[in-house]
């Protein structure tokens, strides 16, 4: 049986996403064909080409004989005057110069101009450029690079709006996407059922889109949506009679060993109802398996990225995602709702089998560079893995995801750490003030969190720290204390990432509310949310924090204002260099005096 598995836009392609290549492992050596799709990158390939660029011209060229049709009929009002005027400016020659510069752009960002910033920097503006040229076709859509800004005026949040904006022919550039991406495979290969894979809930529209499109067309595949997405909506999903009318069979939590089974039951037309992590439809309604699974990762594979396009993500070096660990070692940050994609606790594979894989994906797929897409990094296995990568030779470059530790105290472990081939760590800070950390059970002390910073700088590790403002009950002055900690460790802090405080609606303070002076809201035209709005008893409103968050867009130091915003660029050119010193990334004196806003290159 032919199994089709797809990841759906919007993402940075920048590296390939660990879910299919996690589920192509599994199912290969179970016997069964199985082609991987990464629409996503294949989509920016798409976009960034004449052959879409002629197609955007013959949309803006309709927009515009339709506005002129109306203008015959009565006066445009003045949002139509100003798209008129866009409009008018893209003539046969701009397109033209637009389709020579996307694929100079693409060759800068895959070869070795890459490392000249001033031609990474132009190749990037030149891509955000052109999406703002393909956006017209597609008015009032913004579709950008990076993806991070795109806004196609529905929103994923709400089951009603994706109900209108999967047939939306103006607008949804996924419907075109398909057409030009998934239909030929469809046609092609005639598989007998699909695998979405949705990590980010701005993907649920492209992946509605897609699977209404399939179904229309080839209405006996059997499409099974999956991912963290899918887990987190678990609840309401069931509900959604009309996106369900659109796929056959949802997995949730870990989908190796669940999707297996259920592959194995389409393949036999076997029953349903006892399988592990599944939600499915039948002539009777959508039903929830109470039976549940969890992996055990000693017996998992190596992901299999075999049949995805390495050569198309936009890097001069490929980096292929590892994971060796399931869940959080912590998992206690009030905050936090990661863990909803686990139904079991913390789990890692051994040091051998992780230094064994590395080293099969290595040689595999030439490529020295990793991005360990753990959770949180543990510290014993932190250590440990650095030793063994170091003892073993294994020559990598790598990045993870960090957590501040008392017990990464010592410098030789930072040498190791560097040493084995780390270039990047992006750490959870979320605050500067002690009180406020304790309120958030990080369990993490200021003066350990300085130590860190020092210690990896100083190895020659780039520290990057995520944080925000509005914590509830954090009030101003603490969020100040936030601010006033990085500026005085600026030295030894390369980036950062901050935003104003999310409720999650898994979040342990979405569980205790009353705890943590917390009322919310469940909006029920909002049935997708994955996030409530709240008010608090004490400290910063969230109107508050994003005063606080705005002024320090404005106000912060200059260091952090970079060139590229993107971890993976940033990481390779760590590597290149041979140094978390980088000046050159920095914007520079006369780019910040043409800048509208002075955080823009904040990463």
């Amino acid at each position: 049986m032919k199994s089709l598995l797809i990841f759906p836009p919007d993402w940075l392609p920048s590296e390939p996403y660990l879910s299919l290549p996690s589920l192509a492992a599994v199912l290969r050596p179970a016997g069964h064909d199985v082609s991987q799709l990464d629409v996503n990158v294949e989509m920016y390939d798409l976009f960034f080409s004449t052959r879409f660029l002629e197609h955007v011209a013959q949309r803006i060229g309709n927009e515009r004989r339709h506005l002129e049709h109306v203008q015959k009929e009565r006066a445009l009002d003045e949002e139509e005057n100003e798209l008129m005027q866009r409009l008018l400016q893209c003539t046969p020659e701009l397109f033209a110069q637009y389709a020579e510069n996307v694929e100079k752009a693409k060759e800068i960002l895959r070869g070795k101009a890459f490392y000249d910033i001033d031609q990474l920097e132009w190749a990037t503006n030149c891509l955000h450029e052109t999406m703002a040229l393909v956006s017209l076709g597609y008015y009032p859509a913004q579709i950008c690079f990076p993806p991070i800004e795109t806004d196609i005026v529905y929103k994923p949040f709400m089951s009603s709006e994706i109900l209108e904006a999967v047939d939306d022919e103006q607008i949804n550039v996924y419907r075109d996407v398909y057409r030009m991406l998934i239909r030929p495979v469809m046609e092609r290969e005639r598989p007998t059922m699909i695998g979405i894979s949705v990590v980010q809930q701005k993907q649920l529209i492209a992946t509605f889109t897609f699977c209404k499109m399939i179904k229309e067309e080839f209405p006996a595949t059997h499409i099974t949506l999956g991912g963290n997405i899918i887990t987190r909506i678990r609840d309401t999903l069931p509900e959604m009679q009309g996106l369900w009318e659109w796929f056959d069979t949802a997995v949730v939590y870990e989908g190796e060993s669940a999707y297996l089974k259920l592959t194995e039951a389409v393949k036999s037309g076997g029953d349903f109802s006892a399988l592990p992590n599944l939600i499915y439809k039948d002539e009777t309604g959508v039903h929830t398996n109470k039976e549940v699974c969890s992996e055990k990762l000693a017996e998992l594979p190596p992901p299999d990225f075999d049949g995805l396009p390495l050569e198309k993500y936009f890097v001069p070096n490929l980096i292929l995602p590892y994971l060796a660990t399931r869940g959080c070692y912590w998992g206690r940050c009030t905050f936090c709702d990661h863990f909803q994609g686990y139904v079991e606790g913390f789990r890692t594979k051994q040091v051998d089998q992780i230094t064994e894989e590395i080293k099969f994906l290595k040689e595999k797929y030439d490529t020295r560079f990793f991005h360990f897409t753990d959770e949180s990094y543990p510290p014993a296995l932190f250590q440990k893995l650095s030793r063994k990568l170091i003892d073993d030779k294994l020559d990598i470059a790598w990045t993870t995801h960090m957590r501040f530790e008392e017990s990464l105290l010592e410098e030789q472990v930072w040498k190791d750490v560097a040493e084995s081939g780390c270039k990047y760590l992006h750490f959870g800070y979320e605050s500067g003030n002690q009180r406020v950390l304790k309120l958030m059970d990080k369990a993490t002390e200021l003066g350990a969190i300085e130590t860190n910073l020092r210690m990896a700088s100083e190895a020659g590790i780039w520290n990057h720290l995520m944080g925000f403002f509005g914590f509830p009950g954090e009030t101003e002055k603490e969020a100040d204390d936030s601010k006033a900690f990085v500026e005085k460790n600026a030295a030894h802090i390369h980036s950062l990432g901050f935003m104003t405080f999310v409720l999650g609606k898994y979040s342990p303070i979405a569980f205790e509310p009353e705890k943590y002076g917390v009322s919310y809201y469940k909006n029920p035209e909002w049935d997708l949310a994955l996030d409530y709005y709240f008010t608090t008893q004490d400290g910063l409103s969230i109107q508050d924090a994003m005063n606080v968050f705005d002024e320090f867009e404005r106000n912060h130091n200059a260091k952090w204002d970079l060139r590229t915003c993107v971890r993976e660029y940033i990481f390779l050119y760590i590597d290149k260099y041979g140094s978390n010193h980088l000046p050159q990334l920095e914007v520079t004196p006369e780019q910040r005096q043409q800048m509208q806003h002075p955080a823009i290159g904040m990463v």
